[in-house]
């Protein structure tokens, strides 16, 4: 579903997708709005210029600062908790994405941000996104508690990465 602002709105978690092909030529979930949106399937809600091949980049429909996108994978994922070491290239990739979204809507503070993942059960919508809000100085009570660095209920990439790296160590 798409809020009148052009933003996706949540949903309730989806059980995993049954990947067939869709317009994208790979994983598709028809029931998934994030894969919707992604094939521009959902009118309400606004693209923005994303460089990177093979993800999309939207405004959240319920940001959590003056700054919130989200990077999201155009094939249809599993959410964070699916990642592997394999995947690393691709979580670059979208912090990469969110770092020059950030920058194309003239927000250069690139140290006074925060990306991150909702940990499962706490993620609206079973399909691999990224949150890239910024400033995180400025983040209100809620979106703090929310957004919480490394919370159970919130995950930052570079916490996600350093895990995988001490991983392969063993």
């Amino acid at each position: 579903m798409v809020g009148e602002d052009g933003a996706a709105t949540p949903e309730a978690a989806q059980p995993p997708a049954d990947p067939s092909p869709g317009s994208g030529g790979g994983g598709y979930d028809g029931k998934c709005v994030f894969c919707r949106i992604s094939r521009r399937e959902e009118p309400g809600t606004a693209l923005l210029p994303c460089e990177s091949e093979g993800l999309v980049c939207f405004r959240d429909i319920r940001p959590g600062a003056r700054h919130h996108y989200l990077v999201v994978p155009i094939e249809h994922m599993g959410n964070c908790k699916t990642l592997k070491k394999e995947h690393i290239p691709l979580v670059e990739k979208m912090m990469e994405a969110g770092k020059n979204i950030l920058q194309q809507n003239n927000f250069t503070d690139l140290n006074d941000i925060r990306m991150g993942f909702h940990w499962p059960p706490f993620c609206s919508i079973s399909h691999l996104h990224l949150h890239v809000l910024a400033p995180a100085s400025q983040l209100g009570f809620l979106s703090r508690m929310i957004y919480r660095i490394n919370s159970y209920w919130f995950i930052t990439v570079t916490f996600h990465l350093l895990e995988w790296s001490l991983d392969s160590m063993d």
